[in-house]
């Protein structure tokens, strides 16, 4: 019987594909404004950019373990207390001026105040952007006071806390938050997911992972012995990794847990 539920975080509950959309969008718009060219177009290239950069940098194995992406790269503080994030602070300015100012370059503009200029405007409109899936908060609702729910995310503490700020109606509903770059390591590492657990004073077999990630979310619930619940919103195909239960809607979860009992 299912007496608790792990959560991921970005893009299970928060939309946060859509809010980097978002931001980009708006940010390449002043370069379209200003230059004529294609918003689409900057936006393909200040992303390849940015991967490029992340990668080469020192702490790239560390934002691997942790799970930070190369976009949070581009609006995250990671003021925390870890040498690794006190390294990415200080890259971070940088990168942030580097990813655009090489994007302008690759479509033959040569502007780096500009560059800098975007790389300010990105964040604050990353954060002016905050989405969530419209039935996020009718599954919560559904689910609190019946079930222990934990958020278990990927990602600096900062930045993730962020997140949460500018979504504050979800950090209420759960009964506790796990953040990776708190505990040290991330998804799929088992660790964390035995972590979660003994928070809640259950077993693995007491718990259910729900997670869109199939690297991250279900392979780390599968390699503790958990079972999981993929939210496969874009009709995907899994590989390698298999969930015990796949849904394409929160919603849908719902009756699965009704089924489960």
């Amino acid at each position: 019987m299912v007496k608790a539920i792990l959560f991921d975080l970005d893009d299970t509950l928060l939309w946060d594909k859509r809010s980097v959309k978002e931001a980009f969008e708006k940010t390449c718009k002043l370069a379209e404004d200003k230059y004529g060219i294609s918003a689409a177009s900057f936006e393909e290239a200040v992303r390849k950019e940015a991967q490029t950069l992340y990668q080469a940098y020192e702490t790239y194995a560390f934002t691997q373990m942790i799970g930070i992406n190369p976009f949070e790269g581009l609006w995250g503080e990671f003021a925390d207390q870890h040498e690794s994030f006190q390294k990415m602070k200080a890259i971070v300015p940088i990168y942030r001026k580097d990813a655009w100012t090489n994007g302008l370059l690759a479509l033959g503009i040569d502007d780096k105040p500009f560059g800098e200029y975007l790389a300010e405007k990105f964040p604050a409109f990353r954060k002016e952007s905050p989405f969530v899936y419209e039935e996020t908060f009718a599954l919560l609702d559904e689910l609190k006071g019946k079930y222990k729910l934990l958020l278990l995310t990927n990602g600096s503490p900062g930045l993730q806390n962020t997140k949460l700020t500018i979504t504050p109606e979800i950090a209420p509903y759960f009964d506790e938050i796990v953040i990776s770059g708190d505990f040290g390591k991330g998804k799929p590492d088992p660790s964390i997911f035995e972590h979660a657990v003994s928070l809640l004073g259950l077993s693995v077999e007491d718990c259910i992972m729900v997670g869109d990630n199939l690297m991250t979310d279900i392979l780390g619930a599968s390699r503790v012995g958990m079972k999981s619940v993929w939210i496969n919103r874009e009709g995907k195909t899994p590989e390698n990794v298999h969930p015990t239960y796949e849904i394409n809607d929160l919603l849908e979860l719902i009756p699965l847990l009704k089924e489960i009992s």
